[in-house]
């Protein structure tokens, strides 16, 4: 099976967030509207079922190749990758001053998870590029950004982020790498990093890596850190490439899934002449990476809307061509018509339509609050950040393993394909922050961190939302049990979440049930904006629309109680973690 893009869902959701954001009254976005959306989304199907989708099991099977110190991507990858950068797919949403296509996020977010789910290992290169090109933007200096930009934005060049080091995992303050200060104001940078993605690689002739380290004088932890560019391969003051800048791969891990995306350990200045430049101010260097590790993270988010979505296209498809066991006339059929398969393809449809809207709907704020400055927009961003990353890859994981069970015994085995979504899917819960990291940034930062106003007014909006829907005789009870989880959200802050004198570790123990509570009805939050636009547009209410309500009314009868049932772990603060003794 070649994946197929869900055009009609991308359409009628990119509509829905476009409008709903006022993206229309926004100047700054004249003529990017649905219809350009459209043409745009047509070109990269194409491209994404001809093109990636027939190397995603090429990759998965052939691997990387470590030799002599060079990595070596799968056949068809080098030309796949040309064509990418020359249709001008890596710079479609960054600025045309450095030749990108200055497309708005709404946009390309739907472009993103296609590449995503056609070939999740090739494609990880994109939010590098993108994030990496926004740090470059907001930090660097005239200099760097001429030299850099314009071969980032068309794809000559790729981006790496270097954080993780042997010592340093998800504890930034304790790395070690160094930088040097030089008489010329550059520095002289030497250490190891570890999981490097695209940290090396044969498809273009530089890679600029942004390398956290810091300087000999620099504070302790996390607030001596400082970002520096440090490419494979020097570069000019004319932007021309140069001589090798002792940045060397040691390795590559021999990975679980996304066999095709090289992830190396790099070392910086093994022969002491490994050159960086600093990128924003000393000892702020985690400042300006947080906005590539955000990029990252919505990214990383999509990418498990887009292997839910490839999973449920294949088990959908197999589900219908299966023939097993029989109905109750005694007849045999596809194991489509069976309960418990229809139970599981519709869980797999009606939360991949769920995650899908709320990505897009986050793009379309990022959009919105980029053309209007408008701080409450981007304070609704942030806190759904972390929701949607931890969220949407832990449902990711729960569906690619439902894919496998439709499959039966053929999921277990590799010939079907299944079983590489489900170790491609199992890293997605881990890097740009495990879902524990997320749970307690939403937690403590985002929650407490300004004393709930922000999830307070999301809180609002739903109310606001669901209270027409509580009359009307199809979709009352969702909206009433909504509203139960509402409500109990908003006792929680009241007694537990906010409470100055709660337990830290007690709410550390339960941040992971709360995110879940909270993806659970952002989800449900969609589908009812999703529901309300097609009232208001006054849509005939043909088969696909009558689906749409159909997997809505699943999705809330299914996963509300969920929601209800994770909240009640969080009204048991603390787990009692502190009785058991390991």
């Amino acid at each position: 099976m070649t994946y197929q893009a869900p055009y009609k869902d991308m359409q009628l959701l990119v509509a829905q967030a476009y409008q709903q954001q006022g993206l229309d009254a926004c100047e700054s976005l004249d003529g990017f509207d649905p219809e350009l959306a459209n043409a745009v989304m047509e070109e990269a199907a194409k491209f994404a079922t001809g093109v990636l989708a027939p190397l995603n099991a090429v990759g998965d099977v052939q691997g990387c190749r470590f030799e002599d110190g060079k990595v070596i991507t799968p056949d068809g990858w080098r030309d796949a990758y040309q064509q990418f950068a020359e249709s001008g797919w890596i710079g479609l949403a960054l600025p045309e001053a450095f030749g990108g296509q200055g497309l708005p996020k709404y946009i390309a977010q739907p472009v993103n998870e296609m590449w995503l789910s056609a070939n999740l290992a090739f494609v990880m290169f994109q939010a590098l590029a993108q994030g990496g090109s926004e740090i470059l933007l907001n930090f660097a200096n005239k200099s760097i950004q001429e030299r850099y930009l314009p071969n980032i934005v068309s794809g000559d060049w790729t981006v790496a982020m270097a954080l993780t080091e042997p010592n340093a995992g998800s504890d930034l303050g304790a790395l070690n790498t160094k930088a040097i200060p030089q008489a010329d104001n550059t520095y002289k940078i030497k250490g190891q990093k570890i999981f490097i993605t695209y940290g090396d690689h044969d498809l273009t002739d530089n890679i600029a890596h942004l390398v956290l380290a810091r300087t000999p004088d620099a504070p302790a932890g996390s607030r001596g850190i400082s970002l520096f560019i440090v490419p494979k391969y020097r570069v000019g003051d004319d932007g021309a490439l140069g001589e090798f800048n002792d940045v060397r791969c040691t390795g590559m891990e021999h990975k679980m899934g996304l066999h095709g995306s090289p992830t190396c350990s790099i070392s910086y200045g093994d022969q002491d002449d490994c050159i960086g430049e600093l990128v924003g101010e000393l000892n702020q260097g985690l400042q300006a990476m947080f906005v590539l590790m955000n990029e990252a993270r919505l990214s990383c988010g999509l990418q498990g809307v887009a292997l839910g979505e490839l999973g449920y296209q294949r088990a959908l498809e197999y589900a219908q061509e299966r023939t097993q066991g029989a109905n109750s006339e005694g007849e045999k059929v596809a194991i489509v018509e069976h309960a418990d398969v229809k139970r599981m393809l519709l869980e797999m449809r009606s939360e991949t339509f769920a995650l899908r809207a709320l990505g897009y709907q986050i793009a379309a704020q990022i959009d919105a609050t980029e053309a209007a400055h408008d701080s409450s927009k981007k304070d609704r961003v942030a806190l759904l950040t972390p929701i949607f990353k931890a969220f949407a890859t832990e449902r990711a994981n729960v569906m690619a393993g439902q894919v496998v069970q439709v499959f039966g015994g053929m999921g277990f085995v590799e010939e079907t394909g299944v079983a590489q979504i489900m170790r491609d899917a199992r890293v997605t819960t881990i890097y740009e922050g495990t879902t524990g990291i997320q749970a307690r940034d939403l937690m403590f930062r985002k929650v407490r961190g300004d004393q709930g106003r922000t999830v307070t007014e999301l809180l609002a909006e739903i109310t606001q939302l669901i209270q027409p829907f509580e009359a009307d005789d199809e979709f009352a009870s969702m909206a009433t049990e909504t509203q139960l989880v509402v409500t109990k959200v908003t006792s929680l802050l009241d007694s537990h979440l906010l409470n100055l004198n709660a337990d830290h570790d007690g709410l550390l123990a339960v941040s992971v049930p709360f995110l879940e509570a909270m993806g659970i009805l952002c989800c449900t939050w969609q589908i009812f904006n999703v529901l309300a636009y097609q009232q208001k547009q006054e849509m005939v209410d043909e088969p696909y629309m009558q689906n749409i309500k159909a997997l809505a009314a699943f999705y809330g009868a299914y996963r509300l109680p969920c929601a209800l049932a994770a909240l009640k772990v969080v009204e048991n603060a603390g787990l009692g973690l502190s009785k058991y003794k390991f």
